[in-house]
């Protein structure tokens, strides 16, 4: 049987090739920017408001991601994690930002019951509640950040392999 590789961790690679982009929040509430680091480590660049822009000077293998203030995943241009394109410039050789819309996925019924759930009962009341014990667990369950980066490493490395 063959060794695997490793699955190459999802972190900024370098940074020599600039570009600018201006990320707008169009989903319902604050979206959560997150760049991941050379370590592949989140590094929170604060909230955006509903319809408000942040723009950033960044590097095209910087990747970046969005969640919203409960955990959920946002996308940003209908992606998961965002590198940025290459720089664009106006005709005096100024950076053009690019906006990179920021927007809520369409979640599953059951997702969407389930953030419903978690933001109508207190966490001290989800065990009383008469459901199947899966479903308490998906309610109690609290997002990490951390372990969502490593699956998307996984699942991105999959890709790049087929």
């Amino acid at each position: 049987m063959a060794d695997q590789e490793e699955p190459a961790p999802l972190k900024s690679v370098n940074s020599y090739d600039p570009t600018y982009i201006a990320f707008t929040n169009k989903s319902n509430g604050n979206a959560e920017a997150w760049w991941l680091n050379f370590k592949g480590n989140p590094v929170s660049y604060g909230d955006i408001i509903p319809d408000k822009t942040l723009k950033m000077n960044t590097y095209r293998t910087h990747p970046w991601i969005f969640r919203a203030s409960d955990g959920a995943k946002l996308l940003a241009n209908f992606s998961e994690i965002y590198f940025p394109t290459p720089a664009e410039y106006d005709e005096y050789g100024n950076p053009a930002y690019q906006t990179v819309y920021v927007t809520a996925p369409v979640y599953s019924l059951q997702e969407n019951c389930i953030r419903l759930i978690k933001k109508m009962v207190r966490k001290e009341d989800i065990c009383k509640l008469e459901i199947p014990q899966y479903l308490r667990q998906d309610i109690s369950r609290t997002p990490n950040l951390l372990k969502e980066i490593q699956i998307l490493s996984k699942q991105r490395s999959m890709t790049d392999r087929r």
